[in-house]
């Protein structure tokens, strides 16, 4: 937990915590009973990425006999306990919610959902007549024996039983059976007729159980546990600087889902003898076998069917018009005219569609670029490229195949792109590109004019509906010239250090000069506190890693700077320590949307200086990304986004404090309560007068 004199939190017990936090909105009486359903999709959700993606270098890295004192402080030996310990816990107030909460406030709303007990006898035959015609066919049950050890192959997160059987050839001797739970293929909720006023939901899982001896004629079936393999979401290139990376990665796709096993998670009902018998026979260590409860991948619980409709949900908010766009019959006459931002999801997404529609279609719009990290399956903006390519545009589009999980996707959409004409920028060796920025290049009046497009979040209007984020559209000739200049550096593929000097003057731009800028800014709020004049930063991250940032921000704290900081997720900083961070609070908000901006601002003897951008603090933005932030020059779109820090800053309904103990710690306060998601929504309407 310490590094010289200063103490940071463990990386991936923080990311414990914050799921945690979304445990704790699942079990909010105050919030609508589907959306407590849905947060614990999302921690379910949340914890099998943890799985696949964190879990092995924790296993690696905890296990070696020598590492370098960095290593021994990120990864200490007893880290795997300390995870396992902590998702233990979770996982029984997970299910203690779940059974004790949900399932009884579902039955009071006449939803009665079969969980872990017998079927009623009036459904009986309407369960074994949807077994017989829909699911069995896709049933592959396979007797676990020696000889077919090594063809036994469990696929990535999918669910099974172990089937304990007793044949009458060998009557007292055990045998187990490996029968697939087709969740991938079927829906996991199966809706049944009517009782009386009650409706009834019943677990695809409990559609098999109850059917067990049609698919094992001839055995007595035992009992029957659920299983799930999570696997290693590792991809290995060993070497980006040669050959075609889209090919490569489309072979280690393949590979992919075949990765280490890292969580075997198994129904803690189970007997010690079968768990046992698992273990040995998928090849696993103790360590890798997982306590769970009876039901498996309740992410799928996000599926829940709602019978009574409108009624046990959240009611959501009609987007906001932006009457500076709506006012204007082209979106490029408005951005000419003044500067834009968006706040999304409170704003509706359409805008930044219609930057994009027209520029495909409008005579004086010649070239358009963009970085794609992450993008819809069915992608407006990819179709408004490809429109423009067949317009006769020049689309340059710089396409992130490293983005995990959505490689296939980033894929697919790449040779769409080719194929109309766009000119295809695949990723940079040893290099993730996660800035998310845009440069539209009008011909007007005999001259050019650029139109940026710089955002916090992706181009991607799926989740453009739940995540928060700014957006900033302008004319500004300097990000335009320096987004030019970018581009340039992207479609030469080379690392930065081979590229030659760029310099940027206004955007932030990791590899190029954003360590260096917000160090500026940190020393020069802490000068200012030493000369005794005002000095504050406010920071609005996803996570807080990197430990020379959090080492300037101790140091800015000692030196009697006010360091407030929102926090959703990882957080290595730890506040409220004695000489050290008396002057830092962290704040994590967790409510209806995901948040997502990414916001620094910082005093500046009163001129406030503030950035947004696609930069979290961690070691893999600052220093193996390309990452654009960007500043806010206008002085009433810098007045917008202090609004909405402060608001989210006063949040003592949603928010919570997050302590040096890993704690989420309820606000108390004796004020008006304000949850800062809807109090920012009044405030976008009133922007528009509304």
């Amino acid at each position: 937990m310490t590094s010289g004199k200063y103490a940071f939190l463990n990386r991936d017990l923080s990311w414990l915590s914050f799921n945690h936090r979304v445990l704790m909105e699942a079990a909010d009486k105050t919030v609508p009973l589907y959306s407590r359903i849905s947060f614990l999709s999302i921690f379910s959700s949340n914890l099998d990425e943890f799985f696949r993606v964190r879990m092995p270098a924790i296993f690696a890295f905890s296990s070696l006999e020598s590492k370098k004192l960095s290593l021994e402080e990120e990864y200490p030996r007893d880290l795997v306990q300390q995870v396992q310990h902590t998702v233990f816990q979770q996982l029984e107030e997970f299910g203690s919610i779940l059974s004790k909460q949900i399932i009884p406030e579902l039955q009071q709303n006449n939803i009665c959902l079969y969980y872990d007990e017998p079927v009623r006898n009036e459904h009986t035959e309407i369960v074994r007549e949807y077994f017989l015609s829909r699911v069995l066919s896709f049933l592959q049950p396979v007797l676990l024996q020696k000889d077919n050890q090594a063809g036994v192959f469990l696929e990535n997160n999918a669910l099974y039983f172990i089937v304990q059987l007793e044949s009458p050839e060998q009557p007292g001797k055990d045998q187990y059976a490996l029968l697939n739970i087709p969740s991938f293929n079927l829906q996991r909720f199966y809706e049944l007729p009517m009782l009386g006023d009650d409706y009834y939901i019943l677990f695809l899982d409990d559609v098999i159980k109850e059917n067990l001896q049609e698919i094992f004629p001839g055995f007595t079936v035992k009992g029957a546990w659920s299983i799930k393999l999570t696997r290693d979401a590792e991809m290995n290139l060993e070497d980006e600087f040669t050959g075609d990376i889209a090919e490569k990665i489309e072979k280690q796709l393949e590979k992919r889902e075949g990765g280490n096993a890292t969580r075997l998670l198994v129904d803690q009902r189970m007997p010690v003898e079968i768990k046992d018998f698992a273990q040995k026979y998928f090849v696993l260590r103790t360590e890798e076998i997982v306590l769970g409860g009876r039901y498996h991948n309740l992410k799928d619980l996000g599926g829940l069917p709602n019978p009574q409709k409108g009624k046990l949900s959240q009611s959501g908010w009609p987007a906001v018009a932006h009457p500076d766009f709506d006012n204007h019959r082209s979106v490029f006459q408005s951005i000419e005219e003044k500067e834009k931002l968006l706040h999304l999801p409170y704003h509706s997404y359409n805008y930044i569609l219609r930057f994009f529609n027209e520029a495909a279609i409008d005579p004086h719009v010649k070239e358009v670029y963009i970085t794609l990290y992450r993008v819809a399956a069915d992608s407006h903006i990819v179709n408004a490229l490809i429109s423009a390519a067949r317009n006769g545009k020049k689309v340059t589009v710089f396409v992130e195949l490293k983005a995990r999980f959505d490689e296939a996707n980033n894929l697919k959409w790449s040779k769409k792109m080719k194929a109309a004409g766009i000119k295809i920028i695949n990723s940079i060796p040893r290099l993730k590109v996660h800035a998310k920025v845009a440069l539209v290049r009008r011909w007007e009046n005999e001259q050019w004019k650029d139109y940026s497009f710089m955002a916090t979040g992706n181009f991607n209007e799926s989740t453009g509906r739940f995540y928060t984020d700014h957006v900033l559209f302008t004319t500004n000739k300097d990000f335009g010239k320096e987004l030019d200049m970018l581009f340039t550096y992207l479609q030469s593929r080379t690392q930065p250090i081979l590229y030659g000097k760029i310099s940027f003057d206004h955007l932030l731009v990791s590899q190029f000069n954003m360590i260096k800028r917000f160090n500026k800014l940190i020393e020069k709020e802490i000068k200012n506190a030493e000369k005794g004049k005002p000095a504050s930063i406010i920071i609005k991250l996803n996570n807080l890693q990197e430990r020379e940032m959090i080492t300037r921000l101790y140091e800015a704290s000692r030196a009697g700077v006010k360091v407030q900081l929102l926090v959703r997720s990882i957080c290595c900083l730890a506040p409220g320590v004695e000489e050290q961070s008396e002057n830092i609070t962290v704040h994590r908000i967790v409510d209806r949307y995901l948040e997502h901006a990414r916001v620094f601002v910082f005093h500046n003897a009163g001129d406030p200086l503030c950035f947004m951008g696609s930069a979290d603090w961690m070691n893999r933005n600052l220093h193996s990304r390309i990452e654009v932030c960007f500043p806010v020059y206008d002085a009433k779109l810098k007045q917008e986004l202090l609004d909405i820090l402060s608001l989210q800053l006063k949040d003592n309904t949603k928010a919570v404090l997050f302590t040096n103990k890993l704690e989420n710690k309820r606000i108390q306060s004796s004020g008006s309560p304000i949850a800062a998601q809807q109090a920012i929504y009044e405030y976008v309407k009133k922007l528009a007068g509304q």
